[in-house]
């Protein structure tokens, strides 16, 4: 991505930015499903023993 930190302009910083997405490679395809790597939760005890 463009550095935009010296520019004080909104509009212009939002152009350069924008260009910048264009002309950058595109991300390769997922391998994995997203979120396929998170920390699974374990279902908790269901009924009145968990109260």
């Amino acid at each position: 991505m463009a550095n935009t930190k010296s520019t004080k302009d909104k509009a212009e910083r939002k152009k350069l930015k924008r260009a910048a997405r264009k002309k950058a490679a595109p991300k390769p395809k997922r391998t994995a499903a997203r979120g396929s790597q998170k920390k699974k939760v374990r279902k908790l005890a269901r009924g009145q023993s968990k109260r």
